[in-house]
């Protein structure tokens, strides 16, 4: 009895050990094949043989296509939602919060820049209800975080306000990157200057 204990514990660990790697490959995959092809090119067939696995195997991860990319959506999410609360965690003054969010807003630009799963998932968007829910709901966490930062700001703003705004300023953002990736390089930096202004003006006179 005291045997049986240590060998079932090492037989699950290497399994979930297993099962992790192979999410991981499948998206590394994945991620690939969208960066060569798009996301409406990807076939799960395609994601099967490059992974390795038969595609049985593959839908017992993932039931489709859009759960792959709605995975890979959520991680970008993440890594900026990881950004923006390390860019305004210790923001102080107005001016502080004007440069820190200036800087934010720049760094974002050049995330959709540099990856092409990332412009090729977010191009997609309005078309998917999925994928606008994961982008309405991450717009939410991180204007949240952005009220948060202008009330320590301004203690005596009105905290509905603040977050109404703030909301509404982070899907503002989202669809100006949308749109300035789509467009020709120079309008879509000048875009995105614009919009920078516009935001970094209402938050300094609210």
């Amino acid at each position: 009895m005291n045997e049986i204990g240590p060998i079932e514990g090492v037989r699950r660990e290497p399994t979930q050990k297993r099962s992790r790697e192979r999410v991981e490959r499948i998206l590394s995959c994945a991620s690939t094949l969208i960066e060569k092809s798009g996301s409406d090119a990807m076939r799960m067939s395609d994601v099967a043989e490059m992974a390795g696995i038969s595609i049985g195997s593959l839908y017992q991860y993932f039931p489709d296509k859009g759960a792959i990319i709605r995975t890979l959506a959520e991680r970008y999410n993440v890594l900026g939602q990881q950004c923006i609360s390390e860019g305004l965690q210790d923001v102080q003054g107005k001016q502080g919060l004007r440069l820190a969010f200036g800087e934010l807003i720049d760094v974002y630009y050049a995330m959709f820049l540099a990856e092409p799963v990332m412009r090729d998932i977010w191009s997609g968007t309005q078309a998917d209800k999925a994928l606008r829910d994961i982008s309405l709901a991450d717009s939410r966490i991180n204007g949240a975080v952005l009220a948060a930062a202008r009330a320590r700001v301004d203690p005596k703003a009105d905290r509905d306000e603040l977050e109404a705004s703030s909301f509404l300023i982070m899907q503002l953002g989202e669809a100006t990157m949308r749109l300035a990736i789509s467009v020709e390089r120079e309008e879509g930096d000048a875009l995105v200057e614009h919009f920078k202004h516009m935001v970094l003006r209402e938050m300094m006179e609210g």
